[in-house]
């Protein structure tokens, strides 16, 4: 009799995909940091998330537990006329429609002196134009030197390091404000408690704050999105984009991207492999993150990013590729960068490290060769902004006088 429990106690807590902590203490409402996830949550929402602190938790049963919250989200917004209801009921068309908000961050279109989003924009010379013609003539015409995006990924925790606290901060719209002071172009917002440490409320203070400092920075809400109703979340609360997990909708991944489209909310599509990446440029993804780590095999592999780099079209395409995951030096994002990528998304390294400054440097204050050119092994040359080779890697210099690092 005690061998049929244990096998069947057993089965079940595989069945649900957890790893019982026995050294970590059971979390009560008392402290834990959030009643719930999302606003006017109800007390089993609560009960969820303080029972879920005290598990490792993997992707099939992170899976699991949304689902099982999105239920109890939808009851809550289940009348037509609540704005999160509201957010996904209604298509925006023509001047209703949102500017690509997201893109231009990502794309950096606001620091090019020629772009008319740049709020100094000058009129190209002849020699310009001329070169243009050119350049337009033997089918280069989008061959110019590029401006790499850094994204920040604000979260205490992570599914990928389970046990592992990042940072300790109040609310994520400190984190947020400071780092786009400091030149970060999109931010990410975790709003899953269980998984990342944060919640809704967090995501609206940031959209507040974002807006607050910059006319351009992005946000972005990042959740295990399972369901539609996660969609009019973000879009109620302001976001400028959500982020899609191609491992985790797999086949769904379409019709998700088709509904934000309808509803004017951008996306980005993190993908690992080489089909997931395929199947979102089959889904007309716009913006693509590739990451090193695997969600499934819950594995990190470093060069996974540099591998699939040759996926996606040149300079200047409709597709914006990202790559993230694990990214912890200069070096690395600079060869990514080098490689093809538009920016780097860099959590962990950049959460409560001295050395964010630098690193946002390390990806801002340069440009970078057509992606046409990212198979000559130039990887190792840096052009400064004005696109003249630089004299050497720039890594770990301080800028004299810099005060940057005082928030941390």
């Amino acid at each position: 009799m005690m061998i049929r429990l244990t096998l069947f106690l057993s089965t079940v807590i595989i069945s649900k995909s957890f790893i019982l902590l026995p050294s970590s203490p059971r979390v009560t409402n008392a402290n834990t940091r959030k009643a719930s996830y999302y606003s006017n949550a109800g007390p089993d929402t609560a009960r969820i998330t303080s029972s879920s602190t005290c598990l490792f938790e993997d992707l099939h049963g992170a899976i699991y537990r949304k689902e099982h919250e999105m239920k109890q989200v939808n009851q809550q917004h289940s009348s037509l006329s609540d704005p999160v209801r509201m957010a996904i009921g209604y298509a925006l068309e023509g001047e209703s429609r949102t500017p690509l908000k997201l893109a231009k961050a990502l794309r950096r279109t606001y620091d090019d002196p020629f772009s008319p989003d740049n709020p100094n924009f000058q009129e190209k010379t002849k020699e310009e134009l001329g070169r243009e013609e050119k350049l337009l003539e033997y089918g280069m015409a989008d061959a110019v030197m590029r401006r790499g995006s850094f994204i920040v990924d604000i979260k205490r925790k992570s599914l990928s390091r389970p046990g592992e606290t990042y940072a300790r901060y109040d609310d994520a719209s400190m984190v947020a404000e400071a780092m786009v002071r400091l030149g970060a172009d999109v931010v990410f917002v975790n709003v899953d408690y269980a998984s990342y440490g944060g919640d809704i409320t967090e995501l609206r203070s940031t959209v507040k704050a974002v807006r607050r400092v910059s006319k351009t920075a992005a946000v972005v809400m990042k959740d295990i999105v399972v369901d539609e109703i996660q969609l009019g979340l973000a879009k109620d609360a302001g976001a400028d984009g959500i982020l899609l997990i191609a491992s985790v909708l797999g086949p769904a991944l379409s019709n998700f991207l088709d509904l934000a489209t309808t509803i004017g909310l951008e996306t980005i599509v993190e993908c690992h492999t080489r089909n997931e990446v395929q199947a979102a440029l089959d889904a007309l993804a716009q913006n693509i993150m590739v990451s090193n780590y695997d969600r499934l095999q819950q594995r990190y592999y470093p060069d996974q990013a540099y591998k699939l780099a040759g996926m996606f079209p040149g300079s200047g395409g409709p597709i914006i590729c990202l790559a993230g995951g694990g990214l912890e030096d200069t070096n690395e994002m600079k060869k990514l960068l080098a490689v093809g990528y538009d920016g780097v998304v860099v959590g962990r390294a950049a959460m409560g490290s001295a050395r964010a400054p630098e690193f946002i440097r390390a990806v801002r204050d340069r440009t970078l060769l057509p992606a046409e050119f990212s198979q000559w092994g130039l990887e190792d040359v840096e052009f400064d902004m004005d696109g003249n080779v630089m004299a050497g890697p720039r890594s770990d210099v301080p800028i004299p006088g810099d005060d940057s690092t005082s928030f941390l």
